[in-house]
């Protein structure tokens, strides 16, 4: 259960580009942790101090959920870094009447209501995260131009994916996550479902296991080099070092198939992982790659802690769905040409 769709909130879009220049900026009512806008904390609440593991590392183990409703670009035609609680809840509640997942002017993956499996352990537990995108550099919110560099390799592939037939000509064409091969790992941004991760540090390596897909991350703290530049992944090769209590994570080498944003192989991402309270945790990340972009661009999002474990996420392309996909497109082709020879008789 893989496939994509837009996100159909047509009927409030309009609503969004309207109202949103005319709510005023977030101030009142809410608070930045570093630059997440998230609901205050309780007057009350006491005074949170980062705990550490046994050999004296800031602890970030436990269970963690990225969700939430923030985009990765902001929104064309919205030019505020946040919006407003208030909006940002009648926006939920429209959408909520409507039947459709609240998400403001985003293209989303395809929602399953897993609550009602009990499989969604996170369901009244989001912090609310009212930034317009999870970019936050450039300003803008939004990915930048591509190089000429860029340009042309998309192009190329553009063109290589049309010489090799339509998208259920074969296996091959089908994009990775439909394989259920890749769904992205690097950076560790929120998927439709199965968004917990769970970090487990021991003296020299910090792991972080990946829901879906199942992968799992290992994570030198040791200062190792990274492997030779003939040595490729998926998941890249992954260096960790500590910045105060920030897990800094650097990760090259990935293989010339991930392409992230429709970069090329040589792209570095920098990952960033900060506890900000007992449930809380800043995830950001910087992507550099100079033969894609015209600079480095950077994001974050909150994280927040939930319960454990992680259930197993069985998804593989040797089940029904690939060849019933590709059955029913040979279908297709039939009745194109049937109908074709049809008309020419008449």
């Amino acid at each position: 259960m893989n496939q994509r769709l837009i996100t159909p909130l047509g009927a409030i879009l309009a609503f969004i580009l309207i109202a949103v220049f005319l709510m005023p900026s977030p101030a009142a009512g809410q608070v930045k942790l570093g630059t997440n806008a998230l609901s205050v904390a309780p007057a009350a609440a006491k005074p949170w101090t980062v705990t550490k593991t046994p050999d004296g590392q800031p602890d970030l183990q436990g269970y963690w959920t990225n969700n939430t409703m923030a985009p990765l670009q902001r929104p064309k035609g919205v030019t505020k870094e946040f919006y407003t609680k208030e909006f940002f809840e009648a926006l939920k509640k429209q959408a909520e009447l409507d039947g459709e997942e609240a998400t403001p002017g985003t293209v989303e993956d395809v929602h399953y209501d897993h609550s009602q499996f009990g499989l969604d352990r996170t369901q009244g537990l989001l912090t609310p995260n009212f930034r317009t995108s999870m970019i936050i550099e450039p300003p803008d919110g939004r990915i930048p131009p591509m190089t000429a560099e860029g340009q042309k390799r998309a192009a190329d592939l553009a063109a290589e994916r049309k010489k090799q037939g339509a998208q259920y000509d074969q296996a091959q064409n089908l994009p990775f996550v439909t394989r259920c091969i890749y769904m992205g790992a690097v950076p560790m941004l929120p998927p439709a479902y199965n968004n917990t991760y769970q970090i487990v540090q021991s003296p020299g390596y910090v792991m972080i296991l990946i829901e879906e897909l199942h992968e799992a991350r290992v994570i030198p703290m040791d200062g190792r080099p990274h492997a030779p530049q003939n040595v490729r992944s998926w998941l890249g090769d992954s260096r960790g070092h500590w910045e105060g209590n920030t897990l800094v994570i650097e990760t090259t080498n990935f293989n010339d198939k991930v392409a992230f944003q429709g970069s090329s192989r040589d792209v570095k991402v920098t990952e960033r992982l900060t506890r900000t309270g007992e449930a809380t945790m800043k995830y950001e990340f910087t992507v550099d790659d100079p033969h894609t972009w015209t600079q480095p661009w950077k994001a974050e999002m909150p994280a927040i802690k939930t319960d454990g474990p992680i259930f197993e996420h069985a998804c593989n392309e040797g089940n029904y769905s690939m060849g019933n996909m590709l059955r029913a497109a040979r279908v297709e082709e039939k009745r194109a040409a049937e109908a074709a020879a049809k008309k020419g008789t008449e």
